[in-house]
């Protein structure tokens, strides 16, 4: 059975609650955690702030140990690996902030801009959330990762995010409208959670973060990106840069939103790209270099998508359309 947490209304916000409530999801990366949990404590000051700390199923009960590290968290243990949106939506019943601020367990900080976010937020009346700028931190220029996304095509799913690898950082330094937020680090406002609802579970991993961003961009919210804060972000590190698990995900996915968000005609459209080009295109890409276990996973993924609509029909699963309802 999927899971619907229950959001927590708190529209008459004093100054005696917490501002802001930061969920991150550990996957066996305690390290990483830790690393995010000192860097808040050391540079955030002027926001009142609560941590919740989800472990989705680590090996080892990472929960207790970060507990035992860091008595002010709020920690939370899963026994099931519910992916990045279930280990998410796992944090939102407890969080008590006017606020509510995703943010990947491989990322730091190195300065007090959550504050500056939240204004840049607020500044918007429409706005439901805001992602900042986003870097890697394993290149030592530490070039863009996230300074906006151009939108996804309706029938082939590309876009482009912006700015992807320059390290002229000041190129990007201008707040803008966002068709999409990056999952990495997305401060949502509590109204827009209970309006609109939590990050749609049957991703698993990859894409949730796109279809909810058109469920919100739907229900006439806007999104932005704003460089005032800087995140710095260590990308893939509990699944791998273009590991075989990515790429049966990403594979799985593409299709699976491309039902949820297209129309009929698009949808069908969107397929026969998909299994006529991209999906012959990875695999021979896969085998060129002798990565059979990569090229095993696209297909996969793509018996999979269709696995799970086949299971949808025996009502063993739900992932019913976000908007084009059948």
């Amino acid at each position: 059975m999927r899971y619907s947490p229950t959001i927590h209304k708190r529209y008459k916000w004093t100054e005696k609650q917490v501002e802001l409530s930061i969920i991150t999801v550990n996957y066996n990366g305690f390290k990483d955690t830790c690393q995010l949990i000192e860097s808040i404590r050391k540079h955030i000051r002027s926001v009142r702030y609560e941590i919740i700390v989800v472990d989705n199923a680590s090996v080892r009960n990472e929960a207790h140990m970060l507990q035992e590290q860091y008595s002010f968290i709020r920690v939370l243990r899963s026994e099931v690996n519910r992916g990045f949106a279930g280990g998410n939506n796992l944090g939102i019943p407890v969080a008590q902030g006017k606020y509510v601020f995703f943010l990947n367990n491989d990322t730091y900080v190195t300065d007090d801009h959550f504050r500056d976010l939240i204004n840049a937020l607020e500044s918007h009346p429409n706005a439901a959330a805001v992602s900042p700028l986003i870097r890697y931190a394993n290149d030592d220029s530490q070039p863009v990762q996230f300074a906006g996304f151009t939108p996804l095509t309706r029938y082939t799913l590309r876009n482009s995010g912006k700015g992807v690898g320059d390290v002229n950082i000041e190129k990007y330094m201008t707040s803008s409208q966002t068709p999409y937020l990056h999952g990495a680090a997305m401060l949502v406002k509590r109204e827009a959670l209970c309006n609109v609802g939590v990050l749609p579970e049957m991703y698993f991993l990859y894409f949730e973060e796109l279809d909810w961003s058109e469920s919100l961009v739907r229900s006439g919210y806007t999104l932005h990106y704003e460089p005032c804060c800087t995140i710095y972000h260590k990308e893939s590190q509990s699944t791998g840069v273009n590991s075989p698990l990515k790429i049966f995900y990403m594979t799985r996915n593409r299709f699976l939103f491309a039902y949820r968000n297209r129309t009929v005609t698009e949808r069908y459209i969107c397929y026969l790209y998909l299994l006529c080009i991209v999906l012959p295109r990875d695999v021979f890409r896969h085998l060129a270099y002798f990565h059979f276990q990569h090229a095993k996973a696209a297909v996969r993924g793509v018996q999979a998508y269709f696995k799970l609509k086949k299971e949808q029909k025996e009502d063993k699963h739900d992932i019913q359309f976000s908007y084009y309802l059948p």
